[in-house]
Protein backbone atom coordinates (compact mmCIF):
# COMPACT_ATOMS: atom_id res chain seq x y z
CA UNK A 1 0.00 0.00 0.00
CA UNK A 2 1.22 3.47 -1.25
CA UNK A 3 2.07 5.87 2.01
CA UNK A 4 -1.01 8.50 0.60
CA UNK A 5 -3.44 5.90 0.93
CA UNK A 6 -1.57 4.51 4.46
CA UNK A 7 -1.90 7.94 5.82
CA UNK A 8 -5.66 8.06 5.19
CA UNK A 9 -6.63 4.92 7.53
CA UNK A 10 -9.38 5.91 10.14
CA UNK A 11 -8.49 4.65 13.30
CA UNK A 12 -11.23 3.72 15.11
CA UNK A 13 -14.63 2.47 12.98
CA UNK A 14 -15.42 5.61 10.89
CA UNK A 15 -17.46 5.93 8.10
CA UNK A 16 -15.15 7.72 5.36
CA UNK A 17 -17.57 6.85 2.58
CA UNK A 18 -20.03 8.60 3.68
CA UNK A 19 -18.39 11.98 2.97
CA UNK A 20 -18.17 14.02 6.27
CA UNK A 21 -15.83 17.39 5.93
CA UNK A 22 -13.84 18.32 8.74
CA UNK A 23 -15.44 20.71 11.48
CA UNK A 24 -13.04 23.07 10.75
CA UNK A 25 -9.32 24.04 11.49
CA UNK A 26 -9.43 26.51 13.97
CA UNK A 27 -7.46 24.31 16.14
CA UNK A 28 -4.66 25.02 13.83
CA UNK A 29 -4.22 28.85 15.24
CA UNK A 30 -3.35 30.12 18.22
CA UNK A 31 -3.86 28.80 21.31
CA UNK A 32 -4.07 25.60 20.12
CA UNK A 33 -1.70 25.05 17.17
CA UNK A 34 -2.53 21.79 16.87
CA UNK A 35 -0.53 20.53 13.74
CA UNK A 36 2.62 22.73 15.10
CA UNK A 37 2.94 22.96 18.47
CA UNK A 38 5.46 20.13 20.23
CA UNK A 39 3.68 16.81 20.94
CA UNK A 40 4.18 14.88 24.30
CA UNK A 41 1.64 12.05 23.84
CA UNK A 42 3.06 8.10 24.73
CA UNK A 43 4.11 7.58 20.94
CA UNK A 44 5.95 10.92 21.02
CA UNK A 45 7.67 10.12 24.29
CA UNK A 46 8.20 6.42 22.86
CA UNK A 47 9.85 7.91 19.84
CA UNK A 48 12.35 9.75 21.80
CA UNK A 49 13.41 6.85 24.06
CA UNK A 50 13.85 4.87 20.34
CA UNK A 51 16.09 7.46 19.16
CA UNK A 52 18.05 7.88 22.16
CA UNK A 53 18.49 3.75 22.54
CA UNK A 54 16.70 3.65 26.00
CA UNK A 55 14.38 1.39 24.62
CA UNK A 56 13.65 -1.60 21.53
CA UNK A 57 10.86 -2.82 19.45
CA UNK A 58 11.29 -6.46 18.10
CA UNK A 59 10.59 -7.17 14.98
CA UNK A 60 8.32 -10.57 14.44
CA UNK A 61 7.68 -11.92 11.03
CA UNK A 62 3.91 -12.58 11.62
CA UNK A 63 2.38 -9.75 13.73
CA UNK A 64 5.42 -6.89 12.78
CA UNK A 65 5.93 -4.77 15.93
CA UNK A 66 2.25 -5.26 17.53
CA UNK A 67 3.51 -7.63 20.61
CA UNK A 68 6.16 -5.15 21.23
CA UNK A 69 4.34 -2.11 20.74
CA UNK A 70 1.97 -3.79 23.06
CA UNK A 71 4.25 -4.63 25.61
CA UNK A 72 5.83 -1.07 25.50
CA UNK A 73 3.04 0.53 26.48
CA UNK A 74 1.63 -1.83 28.25
CA UNK A 75 -1.74 -2.58 26.62
CA UNK A 76 -3.18 -5.80 27.72
CA UNK A 77 -3.97 -8.53 24.59
CA UNK A 78 -7.35 -8.91 26.54
CA UNK A 79 -8.23 -5.04 25.26
CA UNK A 80 -8.88 -6.95 21.20
CA UNK A 81 -11.66 -6.37 20.14
CA UNK A 82 -12.66 -7.36 16.47
CA UNK A 83 -14.38 -5.17 13.88
CA UNK A 84 -15.08 -6.31 10.01
CA UNK A 85 -17.13 -3.57 8.16
CA UNK A 86 -15.32 -2.06 5.22
CA UNK A 87 -14.85 1.45 6.69
CA UNK A 88 -11.70 2.38 6.73
CA UNK A 89 -9.03 3.25 4.19
CA UNK A 90 -7.92 -0.37 4.34
CA UNK A 91 -11.15 -1.84 3.42
CA UNK A 92 -9.68 -3.72 0.73
CA UNK A 93 -8.01 -6.19 3.31
CA UNK A 94 -11.21 -6.28 5.82
CA UNK A 95 -14.21 -8.73 5.66
CA UNK A 96 -16.25 -11.22 8.16
CA UNK A 97 -13.32 -13.51 7.62
CA UNK A 98 -10.44 -10.84 8.18
CA UNK A 99 -11.46 -8.58 10.99
CA UNK A 100 -9.19 -5.14 11.59
CA UNK A 101 -7.81 -5.85 15.33
CA UNK A 102 -7.97 -3.00 17.78
CA UNK A 103 -5.97 -2.58 21.14
CA UNK A 104 -6.08 0.17 23.83
CA UNK A 105 -5.17 1.62 27.39
CA UNK A 106 -6.10 4.51 28.72
CA UNK A 107 -4.38 6.77 26.45
CA UNK A 108 -3.47 5.15 23.50
CA UNK A 109 -5.32 2.85 20.45
CA UNK A 110 -3.57 0.75 18.23
CA UNK A 111 -4.67 -1.10 14.93
CA UNK A 112 -3.76 -3.95 13.66
CA UNK A 113 -5.00 -5.25 10.20
CA UNK A 114 -4.39 -8.82 9.00
CA UNK A 115 -1.77 -9.03 6.12
CA UNK A 116 -1.19 -5.14 6.41
CA UNK A 117 2.22 -3.70 6.64
CA UNK A 118 1.10 -0.80 8.60
CA UNK A 119 -0.03 -0.33 12.14
CA UNK A 120 -2.16 2.45 12.77
CA UNK A 121 -1.86 4.56 16.10
CA UNK A 122 -3.83 7.34 17.94
CA UNK A 123 -2.44 8.60 21.09
CA UNK A 124 -4.04 11.15 23.24
CA UNK A 125 -1.85 14.65 24.02
CA UNK A 126 -2.35 16.04 27.16
CA UNK A 127 -3.01 19.19 25.29
CA UNK A 128 -3.81 18.60 21.86
CA UNK A 129 -6.23 15.38 21.82
CA UNK A 130 -5.98 12.73 19.37
CA UNK A 131 -2.70 12.39 17.56
CA UNK A 132 -2.20 10.40 14.70
CA UNK A 133 0.48 8.44 13.54
CA UNK A 134 1.12 4.86 11.26
CA UNK A 135 4.27 2.42 12.03
CA UNK A 136 5.30 0.89 8.85
CA UNK A 137 7.68 -2.32 8.97
CA UNK A 138 11.45 -1.40 9.33
CA UNK A 139 12.94 -4.67 10.35
CA UNK A 140 16.77 -3.94 11.62
CA UNK A 141 16.53 -0.53 12.09
CA UNK A 142 14.71 2.01 14.48
CA UNK A 143 11.31 1.88 14.02
CA UNK A 144 9.71 5.41 13.32
CA UNK A 145 6.18 6.76 13.99
CA UNK A 146 4.96 9.03 11.08
CA UNK A 147 2.30 11.68 12.40
CA UNK A 148 -0.41 11.60 10.07
CA UNK A 149 -2.60 15.05 10.18
CA UNK A 150 -4.88 15.97 7.31
CA UNK A 151 -5.49 12.88 5.40
CA UNK A 152 -6.91 11.49 8.81
CA UNK A 153 -8.65 14.59 10.36
CA UNK A 154 -10.93 13.87 7.16
CA UNK A 155 -12.57 11.76 9.18
CA UNK A 156 -11.30 11.83 12.24
CA UNK A 157 -12.73 15.49 12.47
CA UNK A 158 -16.81 16.35 12.54
CA UNK A 159 -19.38 18.40 13.88
CA UNK A 160 -21.33 15.13 14.13
CA UNK A 161 -19.04 12.40 15.52
CA UNK A 162 -15.88 13.91 17.03
CA UNK A 163 -17.44 17.32 18.46
CA UNK A 164 -15.58 19.39 16.00
CA UNK A 165 -11.99 18.66 17.70
CA UNK A 166 -9.55 15.74 16.32
CA UNK A 167 -10.86 13.23 17.99
CA UNK A 168 -12.11 9.01 17.93
CA UNK A 169 -15.85 7.50 17.34
CA UNK A 170 -17.06 4.21 17.62
CA UNK A 171 -19.90 2.96 14.81
CA UNK A 172 -22.41 0.70 14.66
CA UNK A 173 -23.52 0.04 11.01
CA UNK A 174 -25.44 -2.50 9.50
CA UNK A 175 -22.62 -4.68 7.43
CA UNK A 176 -23.69 -7.07 4.13
CA UNK A 177 -21.48 -10.56 3.70
CA UNK A 178 -18.37 -8.92 2.55
CA UNK A 179 -18.41 -6.01 5.15
CA UNK A 180 -19.68 -2.83 3.44
CA UNK A 181 -22.24 -0.92 4.99
CA UNK A 182 -25.53 -0.69 4.05
CA UNK A 183 -26.19 2.69 4.58
CA UNK A 184 -29.67 2.74 3.62
CA UNK A 185 -30.38 1.06 7.09
CA UNK A 186 -29.21 3.73 8.83
CA UNK A 187 -26.01 3.99 11.39
CA UNK A 188 -25.50 4.86 14.69
CA UNK A 189 -22.37 6.36 17.03
CA UNK A 190 -22.54 4.64 19.49
CA UNK A 191 -21.30 5.69 23.37
CA UNK A 192 -22.20 5.02 26.87
CA UNK A 193 -25.64 6.53 26.80
CA UNK A 194 -26.66 4.28 23.86
CA UNK A 195 -29.02 1.10 24.09
CA UNK A 196 -27.53 -2.12 23.57
CA UNK A 197 -30.01 -2.87 20.86
CA UNK A 198 -27.91 -0.02 18.86
CA UNK A 199 -24.49 -1.43 19.23
CA UNK A 200 -21.44 -3.22 17.66
CA UNK A 201 -22.85 -3.75 14.40
CA UNK A 202 -19.89 -4.89 12.05
CA UNK A 203 -17.94 -5.71 15.32
CA UNK A 204 -17.54 -9.17 16.54
CA UNK A 205 -18.76 -9.40 20.20
CA UNK A 206 -18.26 -12.06 22.40
CA UNK A 207 -19.32 -12.93 25.89
CA UNK A 208 -22.48 -13.38 27.91
CA UNK A 209 -25.39 -10.66 28.01
CA UNK A 210 -28.44 -12.79 28.95
CA UNK A 211 -31.59 -11.48 27.54
CA UNK A 212 -30.19 -8.50 25.84
CA UNK A 213 -29.46 -8.16 22.40
CA UNK A 214 -26.92 -6.26 20.01
CA UNK A 215 -26.10 -5.60 16.25
CA UNK A 216 -22.82 -7.69 16.55
CA UNK A 217 -21.63 -10.75 14.96
CA UNK A 218 -24.42 -10.48 12.25
CA UNK A 219 -24.38 -9.72 8.42
CA UNK A 220 -27.39 -8.02 7.07
CA UNK A 221 -29.98 -9.05 4.07
CA UNK A 222 -31.25 -6.27 2.15
CA UNK A 223 -34.67 -6.09 4.53
CA UNK A 224 -32.80 -7.82 8.08
CA UNK A 225 -35.49 -9.43 10.67
CA UNK A 226 -33.62 -8.15 13.14
CA UNK A 227 -35.86 -9.74 16.20
CA UNK A 228 -34.58 -12.94 14.93
CA UNK A 229 -30.91 -12.29 13.71
CA UNK A 230 -30.42 -10.69 16.77
CA UNK A 231 -30.61 -14.31 18.29
CA UNK A 232 -28.07 -15.21 16.03
CA UNK A 233 -25.42 -13.35 17.44
CA UNK A 234 -26.42 -13.43 20.97
CA UNK A 235 -24.60 -14.92 23.77
CA UNK A 236 -20.76 -16.02 22.06
CA UNK A 237 -18.07 -16.96 23.47
CA UNK A 238 -16.62 -18.52 20.09
CA UNK A 239 -16.12 -16.98 16.63
CA UNK A 240 -14.36 -19.68 14.73
CA UNK A 241 -17.41 -20.62 12.27
CA UNK A 242 -16.65 -16.46 11.04
CA UNK A 243 -12.58 -16.43 10.95
CA UNK A 244 -9.61 -18.15 11.86
CA UNK A 245 -8.14 -16.36 14.61
CA UNK A 246 -4.37 -17.61 14.38
CA UNK A 247 -3.16 -14.42 12.82
CA UNK A 248 -4.59 -12.53 16.34
CA UNK A 249 -3.44 -12.13 19.57
CA UNK A 250 -6.56 -13.94 20.88
CA UNK A 251 -9.77 -15.12 19.76
CA UNK A 252 -12.07 -13.14 21.32
CA UNK A 253 -13.49 -9.59 21.05
CA UNK A 254 -14.82 -9.17 24.84
CA UNK A 255 -17.93 -7.49 25.45
CA UNK A 256 -16.19 -5.38 28.39
CA UNK A 257 -13.81 -4.24 26.54
CA UNK A 258 -15.73 -2.76 23.50
CA UNK A 259 -17.91 -0.79 26.50
CA UNK A 260 -15.23 0.74 27.89
CA UNK A 261 -13.94 1.57 24.29
CA UNK A 262 -16.91 3.21 23.51
CA UNK A 263 -17.18 5.53 26.61
CA UNK A 264 -13.67 6.35 26.75
CA UNK A 265 -13.35 7.19 22.86
CA UNK A 266 -16.86 9.71 23.44
CA UNK A 267 -15.46 11.07 26.91
CA UNK A 268 -12.07 11.86 25.69
CA UNK A 269 -13.18 13.83 22.83
CA UNK A 270 -15.55 15.71 25.40
CA UNK A 271 -12.33 16.03 27.40
CA UNK A 272 -10.25 17.73 24.36
CA UNK A 273 -12.98 20.05 23.32
CA UNK A 274 -13.62 21.55 26.97
CA UNK A 275 -9.68 22.05 26.41
CA UNK A 276 -9.92 23.69 23.50
CA UNK A 277 -12.92 25.64 23.76
CA UNK A 278 -12.13 27.34 27.36
CA UNK A 279 -8.76 28.29 25.66
CA UNK A 280 -9.92 29.96 22.61
CA UNK A 281 -12.90 31.72 25.01
CA UNK A 282 -10.26 32.94 27.33
CA UNK A 283 -7.87 34.31 25.00
CA UNK A 284 -10.64 36.13 23.01
CA UNK A 285 -11.93 37.57 26.69
CA UNK A 286 -8.41 39.01 27.18
CA UNK A 287 -8.25 40.67 23.78
CA UNK A 288 -11.88 42.37 24.49
CA UNK A 289 -10.99 43.69 28.10
CA UNK A 290 -8.09 44.88 26.38
CA UNK A 291 -10.15 46.70 23.89
CA UNK A 292 -12.46 47.70 25.93
CA UNK A 293 -9.82 48.99 28.66
CA UNK A 294 -11.44 46.47 31.18
CA UNK A 295 -9.13 44.84 33.81
CA UNK A 296 -7.44 42.36 32.85
CA UNK A 297 -9.10 39.57 35.34
CA UNK A 298 -12.84 40.55 34.05
CA UNK A 299 -14.56 37.64 33.04
CA UNK A 300 -17.77 38.29 31.03
CA UNK A 301 -20.79 36.38 31.31
CA UNK A 302 -20.61 35.07 27.70
CA UNK A 303 -17.28 33.79 28.54
CA UNK A 304 -18.93 31.87 31.60
CA UNK A 305 -21.44 30.23 29.13
CA UNK A 306 -18.94 29.29 27.28
CA UNK A 307 -17.59 27.27 29.87
CA UNK A 308 -20.33 25.96 31.70
CA UNK A 309 -21.51 24.74 27.91
CA UNK A 310 -18.52 22.93 27.35
CA UNK A 311 -17.77 21.50 30.74
CA UNK A 312 -21.06 20.46 31.96
CA UNK A 313 -20.51 17.42 29.46
CA UNK A 314 -18.00 16.48 30.68
CA UNK A 315 -18.84 16.59 34.04
CA UNK A 316 -21.81 14.33 32.74
CA UNK A 317 -19.57 11.67 31.31
CA UNK A 318 -17.26 11.28 34.68
CA UNK A 319 -20.19 10.90 36.24
CA UNK A 320 -21.88 8.48 33.49
CA UNK A 321 -25.23 10.91 33.43
CA UNK A 322 -28.03 9.02 31.47
CA UNK A 323 -25.76 5.64 31.18
CA UNK A 324 -28.02 2.74 28.53
CA UNK A 325 -28.26 0.74 32.04
CA UNK A 326 -28.90 -3.01 30.94
CA UNK A 327 -31.66 -5.82 32.65
CA UNK A 328 -29.15 -8.67 32.35
CA UNK A 329 -25.91 -8.68 33.89
CA UNK A 330 -22.88 -8.83 31.26
CA UNK A 331 -19.49 -11.02 31.61
CA UNK A 332 -16.73 -10.99 29.09
CA UNK A 333 -15.22 -14.13 28.46
CA UNK A 334 -11.68 -12.73 28.97
CA UNK A 335 -9.24 -11.35 31.46
CA UNK A 336 -9.98 -7.78 30.33
CA UNK A 337 -12.07 -6.64 33.57
CA UNK A 338 -9.53 -7.89 35.44
CA UNK A 339 -6.31 -6.40 33.76
CA UNK A 340 -8.48 -3.40 33.42
CA UNK A 341 -9.40 -2.86 37.22
CA UNK A 342 -5.01 -3.54 38.12
CA UNK A 343 -4.38 -0.71 36.88
CA UNK A 344 -5.35 0.92 40.16
CA UNK A 345 -4.83 3.33 42.05
CA UNK A 346 -6.97 1.99 45.38
CA UNK A 347 -8.00 3.62 48.55
CA UNK A 348 -6.84 2.27 51.90
CA UNK A 349 -10.38 0.37 51.77
CA UNK A 350 -9.09 -1.47 48.41
CA UNK A 351 -12.07 0.29 46.30
CA UNK A 352 -10.90 1.85 42.63
CA UNK A 353 -12.78 3.40 40.14
CA UNK A 354 -11.37 1.17 37.42
CA UNK A 355 -13.60 -2.04 39.20
CA UNK A 356 -16.61 -2.79 36.97
CA UNK A 357 -19.95 -4.02 37.82
CA UNK A 358 -21.62 -5.47 34.47
CA UNK A 359 -24.78 -6.34 36.41
CA UNK A 360 -27.07 -2.97 35.46
CA UNK A 361 -24.57 -0.56 34.53
CA UNK A 362 -20.62 -0.48 33.42
CA UNK A 363 -18.97 0.64 36.40
CA UNK A 364 -19.17 -0.11 40.17
CA UNK A 365 -18.69 3.36 41.19
CA UNK A 366 -20.19 6.10 38.74
CA UNK A 367 -17.43 7.87 38.23
CA UNK A 368 -15.10 7.42 36.14
CA UNK A 369 -11.22 6.70 35.86
CA UNK A 370 -10.42 9.28 33.62
CA UNK A 371 -10.72 12.11 36.17
CA UNK A 372 -7.16 10.54 36.90
CA UNK A 373 -5.87 11.19 33.05
CA UNK A 374 -3.28 13.74 32.18
CA UNK A 375 -5.95 15.13 29.45
CA UNK A 376 -8.02 16.21 32.54
CA UNK A 377 -5.00 17.56 34.49
CA UNK A 378 -3.88 19.29 31.48
CA UNK A 379 -7.13 20.86 31.13
CA UNK A 380 -7.04 24.83 31.75
CA UNK A 381 -7.03 25.79 34.91
CA UNK A 382 -10.25 27.59 34.49
CA UNK A 383 -12.15 24.44 33.30
CA UNK A 384 -10.26 22.03 36.04
CA UNK A 385 -11.44 24.38 38.11
CA UNK A 386 -15.29 24.43 37.56
CA UNK A 387 -15.29 20.29 37.04
CA UNK A 388 -13.69 19.97 40.13
CA UNK A 389 -16.15 22.16 41.92
CA UNK A 390 -19.37 21.37 40.36
CA UNK A 391 -18.14 17.46 41.20
CA UNK A 392 -17.96 18.43 44.43
CA UNK A 393 -21.03 20.02 44.79
CA UNK A 394 -22.45 16.52 43.59
CA UNK A 395 -21.04 14.36 45.82
CA UNK A 396 -21.55 16.60 48.69
CA UNK A 397 -25.15 16.83 48.52
CA UNK A 398 -24.80 20.52 47.74
CA UNK A 399 -26.57 20.22 44.10
CA UNK A 400 -30.11 19.83 45.00
CA UNK A 401 -31.18 19.35 41.40
CA UNK A 402 -32.39 15.80 40.23
CA UNK A 403 -30.05 14.95 37.48
CA UNK A 404 -27.78 12.97 39.41
CA UNK A 405 -30.40 11.82 41.55
CA UNK A 406 -28.91 8.06 40.31
CA UNK A 407 -26.49 8.44 42.49
CA UNK A 408 -27.01 7.20 46.16
CA UNK A 409 -26.02 9.11 48.94
CA UNK A 410 -23.64 5.71 50.03
CA UNK A 411 -22.19 5.99 46.44
CA UNK A 412 -21.43 9.71 46.50
CA UNK A 413 -19.60 9.35 50.12
CA UNK A 414 -17.61 6.32 48.46
CA UNK A 415 -16.61 8.45 45.66
CA UNK A 416 -15.78 11.12 47.66
CA UNK A 417 -13.44 9.07 49.77
CA UNK A 418 -12.07 7.46 47.08
CA UNK A 419 -10.68 10.49 44.67
CA UNK A 420 -9.60 12.10 48.49
CA UNK A 421 -7.20 9.23 48.91
CA UNK A 422 -5.97 8.52 45.53
CA UNK A 423 -5.77 12.14 43.47
CA UNK A 424 -3.62 14.58 45.47
CA UNK A 425 -3.92 17.20 43.02
CA UNK A 426 -7.37 17.68 44.50
CA UNK A 427 -8.36 21.35 45.85
CA UNK A 428 -7.53 21.95 49.38
CA UNK A 429 -11.76 22.24 49.67
CA UNK A 430 -12.07 18.85 48.90
CA UNK A 431 -10.26 17.63 52.16
CA UNK A 432 -11.68 20.61 54.63
CA UNK A 433 -14.10 18.67 57.38
CA UNK A 434 -17.39 19.26 56.66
Amino acid sequence: MCRTAVAAVSFLIVLCCVGLCPAGEFYNEPPINYSTAPTDDPISRLQRRLDNGSTELAWNEGLGYLKALLHELKIPASSQTLVFSKTSAQRHKIWPSAPRALYFNDDVYIGYVKDSEVLEISSVDPRLGAIFYILLPNPGKKPRFERQTHSCLQCHDSTGLTLGVPGHMVRSVYPDSDGMPMLNLGTFRTNFQSPLKERWGGWYVTGQHGKERHLGNLVFPGEPDLKVLMEVGANRNDLSEFFDASSYLTNSSDIAALMVLEYQAYTHNLITRASYETRIAYLQNKEINKALERPADYVSESTQIRLKAVCDPVLNALLFKDEARFSDSIKGNTTFAADFASRGPRDSKGRSLRELDLEHRMFKYPCSYLIYSESFDALPTEARDYILQRLWQVLNGQDTSKAFDYITPAERDAIREILIETKPSLPDYWRAKQ
